[in-house]
């Protein structure tokens, strides 16, 4: 901090050195950040001053300390896991085990004896009693993360679980009791979920006797650069830096569509802290998020997470703008773009095929611009 007393000091009028002056500037941002990093409004594990936050924090505030089963709604990457530490931490057994386990993570082979445990040769190689996840969190709280993948066989067994608070291993003949608080998430919509018969209907039921809705980051974009400071002091305690963001980065991060939220932020900031050497820029190298302004001709708008459709539109442009935005939205993965538009796979390609023998007759180019 010496050279920036230096430099303050000088007498009014003499013109500060453009090195010194970028040192200032960048001491200027030190300040400025760590400041507002020093006590960021956290809550639990959650970070976030945002109305949709405040709203959140109080919403767990009132469930927490009960022992009611919760079910977390939220979009990849919004903070599920940390919204289900979080009430086990405001909890009444806070000091109890908190075990997470990803339905969708595990093979379908496997997932029931994780879960329950299995006897010592109920099966092949099954050498030892093992103790499954009810059994392990015993006194304490489940997180079943993505629980609209877990098989549907399954869910069966884990609603008599919820019921009557016993299960059997597998190759068991005894009942084994459990005393567990059940939090479970999903990034679908479950109503949808249950009209796809990817989950039984009872289960959710049961599950969601207290739904809680996890804010997309669009929806709290006033916190997005109060994340990505924290995130930039957390690398420079870590790896003994001084590094910050430059105000062209804050900008960027401002405005973008953070489709993959605050996990798609935070790894774009710790790409570009990599790549920084005391500026923080960030870029499309850094993989920042991007709205690709081919997919618009101004009667049909995508903005990163929705389509504006103006009366007039043919539906042939409608379903055009409709296919590519999702295309995008996906981040080009056609399986997936193919399963959301709910049409087939080799349709998906027919389609896009189309659309770039179109744009090419045209005289544009794969970006949009004119040849």
């Amino acid at each position: 901090m010496s050279e920036s007393v230096e430099v303050l000091d000088r007498a009014p009028g003499t013109e500060i050195p453009a090195r010194q002056h970028g040192k200032l500037l960048k001491l200027h941002s030190l300040a400025r950040t760590r400041a507002a990093v020093l006590k960021p409004p956290r809550f639990g594990l959650l970070l976030g001053d945002s109305t949709a936050m405040k709203t959140l924090y109080d919403t767990i505030d009132r469930v927490a300390p009960t022992s009611t089963t919760v079910l977390i709604v939220g979009e990849s990457g919004s903070g599920k896991e940390l919204v289900a530490r979080t009430i086990h931490d405001k909890s009444a057994r806070p000091d109890s085990p908190f075990l997470a386990l990803n339905c969708g993570a595990i093979p379908a082979n496997l997932i029931e004896a994780e879960l329950f445990g299995h006897e010592k040769g109920s099966f092949t190689g099954a050498t030892r009693l093992h103790k499954g996840f009810f059994e392990r969190a015993n006194g304490g709280t489940l997180f079943l993360d993505e629980i609209t993948e877990m098989p549907i066989d399954l869910q069966v067994r884990l609603l008599r679980v919820l019921e009557t608070g016993k299960f059997f291993r597998v190759g068991g003949t005894s009942e084994v009791p459990t005393d567990v608080r059940i939090l479970a998430a999903t990034n679908r919509d479950p109503r949808q979920a249950i009209a796809d018969g990817r989950v039984r209907e009872d289960l959710i039921y049961r599950l969601s006797t207290f739904p809680i809705r996890v804010p997309p980051l669009r929806e709290r974009a006033e916190d997005s650069i109060l994340l990505a400071r924290v995130f930039v002091e957390e690398l420079n305690e870590e790896h003994g830096a001084d590094k910050v963001l430059s105000a062209a980065a804050e900008d960027r991060i401002r405005t973008a569509v953070w489709r993959g939220n605050v996990r798609e932020l935070r790894n774009v900031v710790q790409r570009a802290f990599i790549m920084a050497d005391d500026w923080i820029a960030i870029d499309d190298a850094c993989g920042l998020p991007i709205v690709d302004g081919s997919l618009t001709d101004g009667s049909v708008n995508f903005d990163g997470s929705r389509i504006t459709i103006e009366i007039g539109a043919t539906l042939a442009e409608v379903e055009r703008q409709c296919i590519l935005s999702t295309l995008s939205y996906c981040r080009e993965n056609k399986r997936e773009t193919a399963k959301i538009l709910g049409m087939s796979l080799k349709t998906l390609y027919t389609r896009l095929a189309l659309y770039k023998g179109l744009r090419h007759s045209s005289g544009e180019t794969s970006t949009g611009e004119r040849r």
